[in-house]
Formats: structure tokens, C-alpha cells, sequence
């Protein structure tokens, strides 16, 4: 029988609070660390469900030594709760088997052994091979720009249970939303990729291609609820919890009903129409950010054409005119990775975001925070 389902990032909490650290303490006495539920895994961001249960979910948590301490007692501190950890805990199992993906692992019984999921390492090892970069460090442009905001929401989401150097929190502050003219380069990029597909819903519409301009709109849907989530200074989580992180803001009671009533339209006039309701709440949401000088938020024709659009690069425009760093003005209007990329396999290889990032203009220096 299933056990009553534990929110991951409880479970976790209980864990070191009841099992972990008290076999910790029992073997190195006060040893100094920090103690965490951060990185990949739906339940750092809140998403997780009991179908979440059936790989890389359960009884987990990151311990964080000191450079020196994990050197000295990481491989001790692993065996050690390989040997003695329960085999399992409130009903979950604590040891991760194997499956097909080499990999990925998920929650099985043994009598042997517990292979388990407290990951024992140093900041020193896991922020760079988490975010490509260390934060305690200065955080560059090309830093800010290379990551994903999936991996930057993996940091600052989650929760820490013990932090006595209070390093851990310190990052997750220094991460905790880009330095302002970034943020206002972001979202004029943002406004661009609108800009350049408005008039698209019609067009294609206009020629017979209905699922063209269905899937444009889709398109135009996924860049709205981004830009709405970065007006409100939070990090878009990657596709499949994108609506999820987006229905937890006010603004979405405002915003979702024409985006659902656009994706639910079989004709193109229909689906411009919504898609115009849901722009112009955007742009007034803009509007009262008081980012620029107030812009007319109503629709109008794309130039001489009979297509209902934002112009949202007037946004775009007005927001670039705000940036009064030169490095920053100095970028193209490409923006962040996952503003100009767009596959999944880019969350796991910070190395890869750099370079494509880099690839875009590389700059060599920029705000910190």
C-alpha cells in the first residue's frame, strides 16, 4: 500500500531533521554544514505530485561541507549513511535503484545497503557544475545570460534546513532576481519576440492556414505568460511547469482567460480577438510597473493590413531607451538563453549555455548584483 503522499520538500526537511543529521552528529559530532533541498526535481519548485514519486523523488537532500571537510569526511559521511540510514522513511524507500536511464534512479525496497540520495559535497564543487559559474564570486553578464532560468529558479526555489555560515543564503539572495538594467534588457527583448510574430496569427489565418495560426498563437501564449512572469520578477520555469509557476500570480486571474479563450478558437478573427484582450493587459500591466513613460495599451492595425496587433516593439523600444549601462545597451536584442534557445537539453550543460550564449556577442564584463 502507497504511503500518504508527503510533499517532497517536507519529506526532505523530516529526513535530516529525524534521520540524517542525528546519524551525522552520532559518527562527527557537530560537524559544520549545510544542510538543503535545491537543484532538479519538481518538488524544489512545489510542482511535485504523488506521480512525481516514480523517479528521482523521495527521501533526499544536499549536505554541504566546507572545501576542506568534504575532502576530509564526504566519503566517510556517504558510507556511512549507506550502511546505517533506515531502509525506509515515513513509507518511502531511502534507497534509489536503477532504471532503464542510467541516469535516473527511483525509490525501491532492499535489505541490503541503502544507495541513497543525501548528496555530500561543497559549495565549491556543486554551484559551478549546477550553474556553469560561483556566485560567491562577481556574476558577470555573460554569467546572468548563460543560465537558464530554470537553473536559476533550481537555487533560489527550494528550501534550506540548516545553515549556520549562512552561505548558502547569501547566494540564493545574490541570485535572487537579475541586477535592473538587466532585467529591463530582458523584458524589452521579451516584448521584441512578441513583436515579431503579432501580425502572424492573421496572416496565416488569412490564407486558409488555420493550424498555422493556431500554433503562432501558442507561440505568442508561451511568450506572454514568460513576460508576465518576468514583469513580476520570477524565474519562468522550463515548459512543463511554465503555466503552473504562471497560474500562481494574481495577474493570471486576469490574464488566463483569453489566453485559454485563444488556444480554444477555431477561427482566426476569434483567436486575434482574445489574444488582443490579453495584450493590452499586459502592456497595462507595463504600464503601472511605471518601467517607462506610460504607452498606449489598445491594439491597432499592423500598418495597411487588416490584422489586429500590440506593435509590442513600441515596448521594446521605450525599454531599451531606459538602459543606461553601455555594456548592457551594447547587447544585441537576443537576450537571455532561453529567450533565443529553446531545448531541454541545454538545463543540464552549463558549458554548452555559455557558448551559445557567447556565440550571441560576448561580453566581457556587466553588473553584478
Amino acid at each position: 500500500m502507497a504511503p500518504s503522499f508527503i510533499p517532497g520538500l517536507e519529506l526532505s526537511r523530516r529526513f535530516y531533521d529525524e534521520a540524517v543529521w542525528p546519524l551525522v552528529h552520532a559518527h562527527f559530532g557537530d560537524l559544520p554544514h549545510t544542510a538543503a533541498r535545491i537543484g532538479t526535481g519538481s518538488e524544489v519548485l512545489g510542482f511535485d505530485t504523488a506521480r512525481s514519486a516514480d523517479h528521482e523523488w523521495g527521501p533526499r537532500l544536499q549536505l554541504f561541507l566546507s572545501h576542506d571537510d568534504a575532502g576530509r569526511y564526504a566519503r566517510d559521511v556517504v558510507a556511512m549513511l549507506r550502511d546505517e540510514l533506515p531502509k525506509s522513511f515515513h513509507g518511502y524507500p531511502t534507497h534509489f535503484g536503477p532504471t532503464e536511464n542510467e541516469h535516473v534512479r527511483h525509490m525501491v525496497a532492499t535489505d541490503g545497503p541503502v544507495f541513497h540520495r543525501v548528496d555530500v559535497t561543497s559549495l565549491d564543487e556543486w554551484l559551478p557544475g549546477h550553474l556553469g559559474f560561483d556566485p560567491r564570486e562577481a556574476i558577470t553578464t555573460l554569467d546572468w545570460l548563460a543560465t537558464p532560468t530554470q537553473a536559476l529558479a533550481e537555487i533560489t526555489a527550494g528550501a534550506v534546513f540548516h545553515d549556520r555560515t549562512g552561505e548558502l543564503t547569501t547566494v540564493r539572495a545574490r541570485l535572487g532576481w537579475y541586477p535592473e538594467q538587466l532585467w529591463r534588457y530582458l523584458l524589452a527583448c521579451q516584448w521584441q519576440r512578441i513583436s515579431q510574430e503579432e501580425a502572424f496569427v492573421g496572416r496565416c489565418g488569412e490564407v486558409g492556414d488555420e493550424l498555422g495560426s493556431a500554433v503562432v498563437a501558442a507561440r505568442l501564449i508561451r511568450d506572454l505568460m514568460r513576460l508576465s512572469l518576468v514583469l513580476h520578477r520570477v524565474y519562468p520555469p522550463y515548459a512543463k511547469w511554465l503555466e503552473s509557476a504562471f497560474a500562481r500570480l494574481p495577474f493570471a486571474a486576469t490574464l488566463s482567460p483569453a489566453l485559454t479563450a485563444a488556444l480554444a478558437a477555431t477561427t482566426w478573427p476569434e483567436r486575434e480577438a482574445h489574444l488582443a484582450t490579453a495584450y493590452t493587459s499586459v502592456a497595462e500591466l507595463h504600464n503601472r510597473l511605471g518601467l517607462t513613460e506610460p504607452l498606449d495599451p489598445r491594439t491597432r492595425p499592423y500598418h495597411d493590413r487588416p490584422f489586429q496587433v500590440l506593435h509590442a516593439e513600441r515596448f521594446s523600444r521605450a525599454l531599451f531607451d531606459t538602459l543606461t549601462d553601455p555594456a548592457v545597451r551594447a547587447l544585441p536584442r537576443t537576450g537571455a538563453i532561453d529567450q533565443f534557445a529553446d531545448s531541454t537539453d541545454l538545463l543540464g550543460d552549463r558549458t554548452a549555455t555559455r557558448a551559445v550564449t557567447a556565440a550571441q556577442a560576448p561580453p566581457r564584463s556587466g553588473p553584478g548584483t
